[in-house]
């Protein structure tokens, strides 16, 4: 068994050194500055292992390679990115790495309400908040059906989580449930919400 550590590459906060540390003996990452759906380069790939082993770790396990919009929604294009997602593969297991933890998610990887949660410890973690979700959907989004989507105690919920925002909460809200990292290269604004929260909460 080995001891991994999610690192989101060079701009990373948390440094390989810092992961070190901690005692693990590897990292779990991506090449997050590639454009969803662009094959990664087996140079870049070699880079990028080079750069991790130097610090004394290994990089094992990718996650992930994003899936391009088109795949998932059977688009026009998706037989290049098909091609595109097999080339990355090739040249991942030409550099020996195997394991590739994929997110198929549609339109965000994922969805969190707070991505510096401060734990008991003072250690930061990503959260997700009912609550805030449902006051983002209801009165920031302001989705139109959204609220027969919650019952009556859920709305008293939101509501009171969206009054006692601080004047700046609204807008961090916002940023941090459409960051959508590792997919945060799509670039959603609020204005391009509406299409993409459409699941009920």
């Amino acid at each position: 068994m080995e001891q991994t550590w999610r690192w989101f590459g060079p701009n990373d906060p948390i440094t390989l050194a810092d992961i070190r540390a901690t005692g693990a003996t590897g990292v779990v990452t991506a090449l997050h500055e590639v454009p969803n759906g662009e094959p990664w380069t087996a140079e870049a790939i070699a880079d990028r292992k080079e750069l991790i082993a130097a610090s004394g770790l290994s990089w094992s396990v990718v996650e992930s390679v994003p899936v391009h919009e088109d795949i998932k929604r059977a688009g026009p294009l998706r037989d290049r990115w098909i091609a595109a997602y097999q080339e990355s593969l090739r040249n991942l297991a030409a550099n020996g790495i195997d394991v590739v933890r994929y997110n198929f998610m549609p339109i965000l990887d994922w969805t969190r309400t707070d991505l510096r949660y401060v734990m008991p410890d003072g250690g930061w973690a990503l959260r997700f908040d009912q609550d805030a979700f449902a006051a983002f959907d209801l009165f920031i989004l302001a989705r139109p059906g959204a609220a027969a989507e919650y019952d009556d105690a859920g709305i008293t919920r939101a509501r009171t989580y969206y009054d006692k925002l601080p004047h700046e909460g609204p807008e961090l809200l916002v940023r941090n449930i459409i960051a959508g990292l590792p997919g945060s290269e799509e670039a959603y604004t609020l204005e391009s919400a509406p299409r993409c929260f459409v699941w009920a909460a």
